[in-house]
């Protein structure tokens, strides 16, 4: 399975540079952003991949489908691979307005507001990760699988802290990282 953290948001930018929160809810890509969306898709070309699970968040939705495009594999929705709500761009977009903005995607089975009302706590994004290495562990051809997510889920799936772009490879039949930690940088 291939991990791929998504290109830089606006948030990432900015707080990159200050240390705090920006306060922008469901950041888009910045240029620099699409241009490493780009570059993991030309790096991924040529490459069996029959299935791209992207998080609902629209950097993610953005660095996907910059990336199908070079690949030509399918985007499947999944919120199980959001990021970690803890800062202002994890307040996501509501569905309807996902699906206006991508309507070639099926977002039927991702509730209308799909990320958490207050911050979640850690063991909530290793439980999730619990589930969803799981459920690709028992998926045939999960080595063909491209999953589009964020630092958090990222590092709660592996214990590895991917920068924004970075392509890892994973296996889910191995287990889970026995230590977490959460400090950025």
């Amino acid at each position: 399975m291939i991990l791929l953290r998504h290109g830089q948001s606006e948030f990432n930018a900015l707080f990159t540079l200050t240390r705090k929160d920006p306060g922008i809810p469901d950041p888009r890509l910045t240029e620099l952003g699409r241009a490493q969306a780009r570059e993991a898709g030309q790096k991924l070309r040529g490459q069996r991949i029959d299935r791209i699970i992207a998080s609902p968040y629209t950097r993610a939705l953005e660095t996907a489908s910059i990336v199908a495009a070079e690949i030509g594999a399918p985007i499947l929705v999944n919120p199980v691979v959001r990021e970690r709500y803890a800062f202002a761009c994890d307040i996501g977009s509501p569905t309807t307005e996902l699906a206006a903005a991508w309507p070639e995607l099926d977002f039927a089975h991702v509730p209308e507001v799909w990320w958490p009302p207050i911050e979640e706590p850690a063991e909530s994004v290793l439980a999730r990760a619990a589930t969803f290495r799981a459920e690709m562990a028992a998926l045939p051809g999960w080595q063909n699988t491209l999953v589009v997510s964020h630092w958090g889920f990222i590092l709660s799936f592996t214990g590895i802290k991917v920068q924004n772009g970075e392509i890892l490879r994973t296996d889910p039949t191995a287990a889970a990282p026995a230590e977490i930690n959460w400090k950025h940088g």
